[in-house]
């Protein structure tokens, strides 16, 4: 069945990533783009919050007071370390600070507090940390420095057993450009990403990043462990298996792409969520790793895609974006067939029509003219049949 219940209770997903394809296609280009798609919404990582705020300080929990209707709550910390603070702030050592709201703690418990002043100090709201993180945080190279060189830090501390030390680094890799991880290739450590892959323990949310880390780092000796991951059935939802789809067809080229046609494109029986995980691992491929397989052939395995109705919208977006119009015909015959017959789809159709029609742009890029007044043909057929969509598709379509 093509559109299980997952993807049905899910379906704003697939409107975040048509959207994110048609509204936003500078962006999607951009060199600066997330490292890792395939991880939860970036995160502040400790070390920018901690540049960010005017005043730190590392303090312990003294007492705390829980509000009432007629007043707020407030926590008393001590003063143990000052990280900085700007002249006009006088803060010392062993002085008491106030948090006008109430927080749990326990007598000397660590926090870190990050505050801004104004007429008096706002403080944000307290960090409880240990010292091995807050020596992992003050001794971090600065936001000023390179990335490849802040990563390089930043490695070692992935999977900490401090919990706090160890989703730090992973917000430090999630957030960068994936041209500067893969700067670190050689030193990335192969073998641990196959061990926390597979462990119970590591969380379910960095499991996207370690695959795609693994294919940045792997050995051909790898590639029949990520095989076999990949093609573990699964009923629910398998965060992260894009991540290691991508890692996959970055050790494997082509020859890997094969498998994934069969696994997961063409294959009815899979799982809507595998063929949609393995859709966004072809587009991480495109977008960061374009030499690894020829754009023809990531051509070919999307159109595939185009037997899906349910991700039809998504894959016609990817093929107006990778100029493929050898599908316009096509598109044309599945306009308003049963299975596609819903606005999305149809508008789809016609942005993908828009943009062939626009011909080539001053650097060269775009449909031949044969192509864009072929497309325009369309359009006109199309405005005369369905001028609502067209007119719907039209307008909320931004063109560069």
């Amino acid at each position: 069945m093509d559109c299980p219940k997952p993807y049905i209770k899910n379906r704003f997903l697939m409107g975040l990533f048509w959207g994110l394809f048609w509204g936003l296609p500078v962006i999607l280009q951009s060199q600066d783009l997330l490292a890792c798609p395939f991880c939860p919404g970036p995160s502040t990582p400790l070390t920018e919050k901690l540049s960010q705020a005017e005043v730190a300080v590392l303090a312990t929990w003294v007492s705390a007071e829980e509000g009432t209707f007629k007043k707020s709550g407030k926590t008393i910390f001590k003063v143990k370390e000052i990280v900085h603070q700007k002249d006009k702030d006088k803060l010392k050592v062993g002085e008491q600070v106030t948090f006008n709201r109430h927080r749990v703690g326990k007598k000397g418990a660590l926090f870190l507090l990050l505050g801004t002043r104004e007429t008096s100090m706002i403080w944000d709201p307290p960090i409880e940390i240990s010292e091995t993180c807050f020596h992992y945080m003050t001794h971090a190279p600065a936001l000023e420095e390179k990335t490849s060189k802040r990563l390089r830090y930043f490695l070692k501390f992935l999977e900490h057993p401090d919990q706090k030390i160890a989703t730090d680094a992973f917000a430090e890799f999630a957030n960068a450009p994936f041209n500067e991880i893969a700067l670190l290739a050689d030193e990335l450590p192969r073998e641990k990403f196959r061990k926390w892959l597979i462990s119970s323990k590591t969380p379910v949310p960095r499991l996207g990043l370690y695959g795609l880390l693994l294919g940045l780092c792997g050995q051909e000796s790898d590639i029949a462990f990520m095989e076999k991951k990949i093609k573990e059935p699964g009923k629910q939802i398998r965060m992260g298996i894009g991540g290691l789809i991508s890692g996959y067809l970055m050790l494997t080229g082509a020859e890997g792409l094969d498998q994934i046609d069969q696994s997961k494109f063409i294959a009815r029986d899979v799982e809507f969520s595998e063929t949609y995980a393995a859709m966004e691992a072809l587009s991480f491929i495109w977008t960061y790793e374009e030499n690894q397989i020829s754009k023809e052939r990531m051509r070919q395995s999307m159109r595939l895609l185009l037997n899906r109705p349910v991700l039809a919208d998504m894959v016609i977006a990817n093929l107006a974006r990778w100029e493929d119009w050898t599908v316009m015909d096509r598109l044309m015959d599945l306009y308003g067939e049963d299975a596609y017959d819903n606005r999305s789809t149809k508008r789809a159709i016609v942005r993908y029509l828009m943009v062939a029609s626009k011909g080539k742009n001053k650097k060269g890029i775009g449909p031949d003219t044969v192509t864009a007044e072929k497309a325009k043909r369309h359009l006109s057929q199309l405005r005369k049949e369905d001028p609502k969509t067209v007119e719907s598709a039209q307008r909320l379509l931004f063109l560069r």
